[in-house]
């Protein structure tokens, strides 16, 4: 049972984080990038670009936002949990039991603690995908390829992978257009599997402990590294 828990907690993990898991499995976050063929440029319409600049501008926009989360893995397991995010650079996400498992930017790392191996994990934000959406100024260019824009009544969709590794996979960002919000974001990985994240009731402008926002060991029979 532990085996199956552990590797279905690595399995949702694989799409959870906004930017650090967004594009690559687990593992490969830690990893050092590889050599790719940089990402094709797209042609975007006036239109299409006018909603590049609204999606830029609201993420930039928030300093502080908390949610529940739903996640379905590609094999259709689902997990609850709460993501906190302070930008820049502090980012928290924590699962529901019986998952034991988090992730922790401070501003500086990224960590991972697996609840069941107890083991920890970091590499510099810098250096994951955790960097799109910790940085100080957010821009949908440059490092980040826009490839497609998709608008129907009420909900715009964004698709963007990473320029220099286009083969990490395609994220896309999805919103609410009235009021104009964040509600989930889908991750079609390397190996074409895809993982859905719903924000359900997101609040910005709220206040957080500085101290949740540091890695720190959990206690044994403790779920996570605070409040212990």
């Amino acid at each position: 049972m532990k085996i199956v828990l552990r590797r279905l907690s690595r399995s949702l993990l694989t799409g959870a984080l906004l930017s650090a898991a967004l594009l690559a499995p687990l593992p490969a976050l830690f990893a050092s990038p590889a050599e790719a063929a940089p990402a094709t440029p797209v042609s975007l319409s006036a239109q299409d670009q006018a909603v590049v600049a609204k999606v830029e501008e609201y993420l930039n926009g928030i300093t502080t936002l908390q949610s529940k989360f739903l996640q379905v893995a590609p094999n259709g397991r689902q997990a609850t949990g709460t993501f906190y995010l302070w930008r820049p650079g502090r980012m928290r996400l924590e699962y529901d039991r019986p998952l034991k498992d988090f992730i922790v930017a401070d501003g500086t790392f990224v960590f991972y603690w697996d609840g069941e191996m107890r083991q920890q994990s970091s590499a510099p934000i810098g250096s994951t995908l955790a960097d799109f959406i910790l940085r100080k100024n957010i821009r949908l260019s440059g490092d980040v390829t826009v490839t497609d824009v998709f608008q129907a009544p009420g909900v715009i969709e964004v698709s963007l992978l990473e320029s220099k590794d286009p083969g990490k996979g395609t994220l896309t960002l999805v919103f609410e257009d009235h009021p104009f919000q964040l509600r989930k974001w889908r991750v079609l990985d390397a190996q074409g599997t895809t993982t859905e994240v719903a924000l359900l009731n997101p609040r910005t402008d709220v206040t957080f402990d500085r101290d949740m926002f540091y890695f720190k060991e959990p206690q044994r029979g403790s779920d996570f590294g605070r409040n212990n």
